[in-house]
């Protein structure tokens, strides 16, 4: 992945009627990054999306894009980026070919060079078999397909793509999916979705956005680590009294389940795995399971919402 930065947001904000849908929300996006953009209903992400479109102007703030800034130099920053919104904006009584390169010429791309363009982006998104055919034809993946050859016939910077996936039957998910990892090898990509095991299969940063207040900003790894639930369940032979775990160093916590079955709580710093086992085989203690417990992504996700609104 490379550390050119090719689209910066800083403390961009939008206000409707009064109030802050976008709230001082800054950010980056490297080439070969794939970012994902999460948040509720009314969070503020569709706000931002058409912000980083450039077809809404932000109350305040800064856009660049590959270093061209988007409200001084509109034309030359749209011209940097590719978009693909929910629903694909396809002319469907036109064929695969007609169509791209009618994108083709909206993007101003030299006439010579119109049909290199038109057959890359179809080879790239493995479109070269239905060139011929009529889009109202196509299956949906195949349609989503052709709307992402129009966000990069003119191979932009940034790739923008809201729900790509949306309503896409399993094979079709895992196309797409593939096709925008090879994407992002010369683009940047900020993906909008709902899914949420997508952000984990797709991304290598993750940001989510509630009440117009980016609220997380940072690796897939760093969620990953968010998602440790810093308990161990474990499971005996025999009954065993809860007062026997607490006294196992590091133990803060026990939630005994069943005579059987306990659930232990320890701080992030001091797990106590290595301390339990020791004292199960000296006090023959005839441990049966022993199994790190963790959050989903939505337990995550959840958890990050909830605490800002609480602490509104």
């Amino acid at each position: 992945m490379s550390n050119k930065v090719l689209l910066e947001a800083t403390q961009l904000s939008r206000y409707f009627g009064g109030k802050a849908a976008v709230d001082d929300v800054s950010f980056s996006v490297n080439q070969g990054e794939v970012v994902g953009f999460l948040g509720p209903n009314g969070a503020g992400k569709s706000t931002t999306m058409r912000m980083l479109t450039g077809n809404l102007a932000p109350d305040y703030g800064e856009i660049t894009i590959n270093g061209i800034d988007l409200l001084d130099k509109p034309g030359l920053a749209k011209a940097q980026i590719g978009y693909l919104p929910e629903t694909p904006p396809l002319y469907k009584e036109l064929t695969v070919t007609e169509f791209l390169r009618f994108c083709a010429r909206l993007n101003q791309i030299e006439s010579r060079q119109q049909q290199t363009a038109v057959d890359t982006a179809m080879a790239r998104c493995g479109l070269t078999e239905v060139a011929h055919r009529l889009i109202a034809n196509l299956s949906k993946g195949f349609q989503q397909r052709v709307g992402i050859a129009q966000a990069i016939i003119h191979s932009p910077s940034v790739v923008i793509l809201d729900e790509p996936t949306s309503g896409l039957d399993p094979i079709q998910i895992r196309e797409i999916r593939q096709l925008i990892r090879e994407i992002a090898d010369e683009h940047s990509v900020i993906l909008s979705t709902h899914i949420l095991p997508e952000v984990q299969m797709l991304c290598d940063r993750v940001q989510i956005i509630s009440q117009g207040q980016l609220l997380f900003n940072d690796t897939i790894d760093q969620l990953s680590l968010q998602m440790q639930a810093h308990t161990l369940l474990v499971e005996f032979e025999q009954p065993l009294a809860a007062d026997f775990l607490k006294q196992v160093e590091g133990v803060s916590s026990v939630e005994t389940i069943n005579l059987q079955r306990h659930r232990l709580h320890y701080r992030p710093d001091n797990n106590p795995t290595q301390a339990l086992l020791s004292r199960a085989v000296s006090d023959n203690w005839r441990l049966t399971t022993l199994m790190p417990e963790r959050r989903s992504l939505e337990e995550v996700f959840m958890k990050i919402i909830q605490k800002e609104e609480a602490d509104v």
